[in-house]
């Protein structure tokens, strides 16, 4: 037995290389522009909000559809509530609340709710660690 080749392996493919298939860039990100200024809404019957970014799958809409551009047939997957009993939540990922009024505080206005919960669980972290320290004192 010639031990170059395995009997297992068949010596005209194990030459060739794979050929890469070159994909095109993700057309989801193209059509969605910037997501950060899609408008999210929720539904006031069952809480379910409605992303722009991600699109609704049980009724078949595609990602990057605006609310404003939905059909008007078209109701919530949860409950199946009409497209009246929604209201704006925001886009994701801005900080909350009416632009005219961020400007006011100590600048915890203008953070998004991501870097709240990080500044709260950071203080109380902190203020923890702070009363464990009596522990040590003398």
């Amino acid at each position: 037995m010639n031990g170059a080749h395995s009997p297992l392996v068949d010596p005209s493919k194990a030459t060739k290389a794979p050929k890469l298939i070159e994909l095109p860039e993700d057309e989801t990100e193209a059509q969605l522009g910037d997501p950060q200024s899609l408008q999210r809404y929720e539904c006031r019957a069952c809480g379910y909000v409605y992303e722009p970014t991600q699109g609704d799958q049980l009724n078949r809409i595609p990602a990057g559809v605006p609310f404003e551009e939905l059909p008007p047939t078209w109701r919530c997957p949860v409950c199946r509530a009409d497209k009246r009993l929604f209201q704006a939540v925001g886009a994701k990922g801005k900080p909350s609340g009416f632009q005219e009024n961020l400007r006011y505080g100590f600048g915890v206005n203008v953070m998004t709710p991501a870097q709240k919960n990080l500044l709260i669980f950071l203080g109380l972290a902190l203020g923890f660690l702070f009363l464990m320290s009596f522990y040590f004192v003398e």
